[in-house]
């Protein structure tokens, strides 16, 4: 039956077709359901329309609008008569699509790993271990890494390495080994760290973040061809998209480049310059004569320190490579032969000569600051230490070379 199109007077009954009626939403079913089954009301729906019907009358519900229109229930009964049966029946209809409506189910748990208490934690070693099953093993180390987890969050890290140590008794994890690594990082035991992550690179060769922190350990204690190639072969693995493992390589290949460089020097043999280098420094000072009881024809034994020391001078006057060469070997032996006398503040002052001229700077300027202790009087002992000083760099020599 169709809509009266004319106007409705109150008293008279709306009828209402399918088509003018929208679905509810199942939100407003749901507060229906509800309200219904606390009043005991008759629920159903017809064409679209929800319909609750009380002995008060009927309501009904439109989803579009939101709102409830109440009309009196004699105005529903005036298009069509129901008899009681045709009640009853739609009652029970309703009352068993109530109890046919599934009620929501809360979601499974997912299961979880958690930090569980001191107490409740499985107290593990060798035998124990060695008596559990494979899964046993799994999850016993499963609750102590996340513990040790928990104790590294707290920065208790001696409990971490102790809670982490005993998950890799029931299961042989890179991540574990990895994890007491950082805790050893924290304390900076840097032996502890190489030893850890070398542990977890060997368990997986492509561990990236085991790699860069034994990188690091191996940094600090200035193993830098190490950490190179860690640093080197992390970037590879991770395609060099961590800018901080690269700049790291452009850094380690500087400092591999310096303490190579170093390690050559230090291994190469000291020698002098040409013999024209070393004949125009020394004539650059002021000319002396030996220092008396020095001379040439002075009778001394040559294994003595005086007897090296004019020995030395000797040699020098030659002025040729090999003479230059046994006059740096004679000032040498002088100071280890000892028994120098008033000639030992010059003994020290020819021996830091001949270091400087090999380049030995540091082991010539002690030699040069001994001298001036021993006889502040000996001027040539001052100008030698100034002039290395200056070039050196060292633009603030001590007040007494400014003197000369």
């Amino acid at each position: 039956m169709s809509v009266n199109a004319g106007p409705v007077p109150r008293s008279a009954p709306i009828m209402l077709t399918s088509s003018s009626v929208p679905t509810p939403d199942p939100s407003l079913w749901d507060r229906i359901s509800t309200w219904a089954s606390e009043h005991k009301a008759v629920v159903y729906t017809i064409a679209g329309v929800t319909v609750v019907a009380t002995a008060a009358g009927a309501i009904y519900y439109f989803s579009d609008s939101g709102k409830a229109t109440q009309e009196p229930a004699g105005g529903a009964a005036a298009s069509k008569k129901k008899s009681k049966k045709d009640r009853r029946k739609a009652k029970k209809e309703a009352e068993e699509a109530a109890k046919k409506e599934p009620e929501p189910q809360p979601e499974p748990k997912k299961a979880t790993v958690t930090a569980e208490s001191e107490d409740e934690l499985p107290q593990v070693d060798e035998s124990i271990v060695a008596s559990l099953s494979e899964q046993e093993r799994k999850d016993y180390a499963a609750k102590l890494k996340a513990a040790g987890n928990k104790a590294y969050g707290s920065k208790d890290y001696n409990k971490a390495i102790e809670l982490y140590g005993k998950a890799i008794l029931c299961k042989q994890d890179p991540v574990f080994y990895s994890n007491r690594a950082a805790c050893w990082n924290a304390m900076s035991n840097w032996d502890k760290v190489i030893e850890d992550t070398t542990a977890a690179i060997n368990l997986d060769n492509e561990y990236v973040k085991a790699l860069n922190r034994r990188a690091n350990a191996y940094e600090q204690v200035e193993r830098y061809s190490e950490a190179l190639l860690d640093y080197t072969a992390s970037c590879i693995i991770d395609a060099f998209r961590n800018e901080s493992s690269a700049q790291s390589v452009e850094r380690l290949l500087k400092k591999v480049a310096e303490a190579k460089g170093k390690a050559i020097l230090a291994g190469k043999e000291k020698k002098l310059p040409s013999p024209t280098f070393v004949t125009n420094y020394l004539q650059s000072f002021r000319p002396k004569p030996p220092p008396a009881g020095l001379e040439e024809d002075a009778e001394l034994d040559e294994e003595s320190g005086k007897g090296q020391l004019k020995k030395g001078l000797i040699a020098m006057s030659r002025k040729s490579g090999d003479g230059y060469n046994e006059a740096a070997e004679a000032f040498e032996k002088a100071i280890e032969l000892d028994d120098l006398g008033e000639h030992e503040a010059f003994a020290y002052n020819m021996r830091g000569t001949f270091r400087y001229l090999k380049g030995d700077n540091q082991e010539a300027l002690d030699d040069l600051t001994k001298s001036v202790e021993l006889q502040p009087s000996l001027t040539q002992s001052f100008i030698k230490r100034a002039s290395m000083h200056l070039e050196q760099g060292k633009y603030q020599p001590t007040p007494t070379d400014h003197r000369f």
